[in-house]
């Protein structure tokens, strides 16, 4: 997320944001984007730079429609009252605030023409991104069309900007819910579209419950597969790369101690893999495959609360429960599963090349 916006005294959000408001940028967290892409290209990484956010975890849409005549955001759980619906259809209405989308624009032309001061190159140069994100889960919601041409619109900005990067959506795919306005072949047949992404939460879409792991699991399991199958199977069909971005299962029996047994995730995750291995290997269109999040040596100092300031980061943003989704440095079993299967994945792309 190299993206954050609003005041810092909004609730359950990044902080401090990088854009206070439209236009005034914290130099400090400018510089320190351009350190973390200076020390990636010294490790050989390369990132997907997410230019906004559909959630108001940092700012993103919301805060730019609340900045051009929005009113107040209508914050979703875990504020009291708060509807995800109701919060929804408000960052949706982003797509065709012109206001908002020229707010988001001129970030997109600072972001790309800034020179790193510690690579010496533009942001357009830089071999340590690999992609340009338009944002962090997209939904349509009721505004569809304003969506698909905001996705058009806002691909071929970036690429009259940047020639040497990919661009893609940051999509969950089209979600087990009519009412998110998601088509996956719609919103990613878009020229300037480079490659597709989907998202899979088992938790959060209802599909596996921790406290009921025995009646929950098993179906949890093929919806996952059906759904990956799916967005794969279109994918092949439209002729595009997709890449699993973003899936997590929580810690055995809903805890949120550091401590606690991940033997489900351990067993999910394995899953989760070797479903994208074998499509890969199988010659679809899958090219990757990552997981909700990593937290390394963090550790949440109130386990199973929201995120408050002075906390360490984790991997789950402010108004999640801490400690949800994050795989920890002493998650031994976790990271074993991740490396063999980084290590499976890494062979086929050699493969790939020397062929």
């Amino acid at each position: 997320m190299a993206a954050s916006e609003g005041p810092d005294t909004e609730p359950w959000r990044m902080v401090p944001a990088l854009q206070k408001k439209p236009g005034s940028y914290n130099k400090e967290l400018f510089d320190g984007l351009d350190y973390f892409i200076s020390e990636l290209g010294q490790l050989g990484m390369t990132a997907v730079v997410t230019l906004n956010n559909f959630w108001p975890w940092s700012g993103g849409m919301a805060q730019y429609v609340s900045w051009r005549g929005g009113g107040k955001i209508p914050y979703p759980p875990p504020a009291e009252g708060g509807d995800w619906g109701t919060y929804q259809k408000y960052a949706a209405q982003f797509y065709s605030n012109k206001e908002a989308v020229g707010d988001y624009r001129s970030f997109i032309k600072k972001l790309i023409k800034r020179k790193n001061p510690y690579t010496k190159r533009f942001y357009r140069d830089e071999p340590a991104i690999m992609a340009w994100e338009l944002a962090n889960e997209p939904r349509g919601s009721d505004n569809t069309v304003h969506f698909n041409a905001w996705i058009a619109d806002t691909a071929a900005y970036i690429k009259a900007l940047d020639k040497n990067h990919l661009v893609t959506t940051g999509s969950e795919g089209e979600t087990p819910y009519p009412e998110a306005g998601m088509d996956f072949t719609k919103n990613h047949t878009i020229p300037g579209i480079d490659y597709s992404t989907l998202h899979i939460w088992a938790a959060n879409w209802n599909w596996y419950d921790p406290l009921k792991k025995e009646e929950t699991y098993p179906a949890a399991l093929e919806k996952m597969k059906e759904y990956l199958k799916a967005h794969v199977d279109k994918a092949a069909a439209f002729g595009k790369p997709v890449v699993l971005e973003e899936f997590g299962l929580g810690r055995d029996a809903g805890s949120y101690d550091p401590k606690s047994a991940v033997s489900v995730r351990d067993e999910y995750f394995a899953a989760v893999f070797e479903e994208a291995y074998t499509s890969a290997m199988a010659g679809s269109p899958l090219a990757g495959a990552a997981f909700w999040a990593w937290a390394g040596e963090s550790r949440p100092p109130r386990p199973g609360e929201p995120w408050k300031a002075g906390d360490p980061w984790l991997g789950d943003p402010p108004h999640e429960f801490q400690g949800w989704y994050s795989v920890y440095d002493g998650d031994t079993t976790t990271v074993k599963v991740i490396a063999d299967y980084a290590a499976k994945f890494s062979a086929i792309a050699l493969t790939e090349e020397y062929k």
